[in-house]
């Protein structure tokens, strides 16, 4: 009986969409989190007529056949990368991207990821590091006994020295950008890796070529949307509740046949 297989499938996609919908919701105060949505495909087809296959030797022609799907699969799960809240933090090193871009953060493997969490701080020599301690390109080190920090719309990086009245310029942050940014790999830590889906990294000023400006005392928050997640765990449940009931459905059938005389 092909529907206790076809309604395990469909248990199994439904599971995959609450798990994907409970990270999402996990996540819903993560600073730069963007949401995910499970996508599902058909998959393969039983035919037991095939369509357009002659129906006699005359020639005549089956107009649709007959074909027995065989359940559901997870095809992907898709980043949503809109832009989220910008949230005032009031901290001179919060950064949030308004626009397309990426800050990029050099692991200590040596690899460069990519993140759109700018809650920085500084190191003890004084580096931009994120709240990992790991540094952020192209490695901007503020002066001993700065006090204040100034970060502009386009990312120049200035500090004002105690004794002097013009503030020095220290740095320049450059933004990332993808091809396909959806096609970034999570590493976890707010962190993205470049992958062959995304594309090569492109580099560029904050405020040109299509990159975003940078807000200096603000963060960007997690683009999930409560209620729609709720309202999409709700329809996951129903549709693992109705698989349930196909697969109780298909015992009873087969219990039927055994008890015959």
């Amino acid at each position: 009986m092909r529907a206790l297989d076809i309604a395990a499938t469909g248990m199994q996609a439904q599971q995959t969409n609450v798990e994907v919908i409970s990270n999402n919701i996990a996540n819903m105060t993560t600073t730069g989190f963007k949401r995910r949505r499970a996508e599902f495909e058909d998959l393969i087809y039983q035919n037991l007529r095939r369509v357009g296959s002659n129906s006699s030797d005359a020639g005549q022609v089956l107009p649709s056949g007959a074909q027995i799907g065989l359940g559901v699969k997870t095809a992907a799960i898709y980043p949503i990368t809109e832009q989220g809240n910008l949230q005032q933090s009031g901290n001179s090193l919060d950064l949030a991207i308004s626009g397309n871009g990426y800050f990029q953060i050099q692991l200590p493997s040596g690899e460069v990821a990519y993140t759109r969490d700018g809650t920085f701080g500084l190191s003890p020599t004084g580096q931009i590091v994120t709240a990992d301690g790991y540094i952020v390109q192209p490695g901007i080190t503020v002066p001993t006994g700065a006090t204040a920090i100034t970060v502009n719309a386009q990312g120049q990086v200035q500090a004002t020295i105690a004794g002097q009245v013009a503030p020095q310029v220290v740095g320049q942050l450059q933004l990332a950008g993808f091809p396909n940014p959806a096609g970034l790999d999570a590493q976890g830590d707010n962190l993205l890796l470049a992958s062959g889906a995304s594309g090569n990294a492109v580099s560029g000023t904050p405020g040109t070529n299509g990159f975003g400006t940078v807000l200096q005392g603000f963060v960007e928050t997690s683009n999930v949307n409560v209620v729609s997640e709720i309202t999409d765990l709700i329809t996951a449940q129903r549709a693992y509740e109705m698989n349930s009931k196909v697969i109780t459905a298909g015992d009873q059938m087969l219990s039927t046949l055994t008890n015959l005389r």
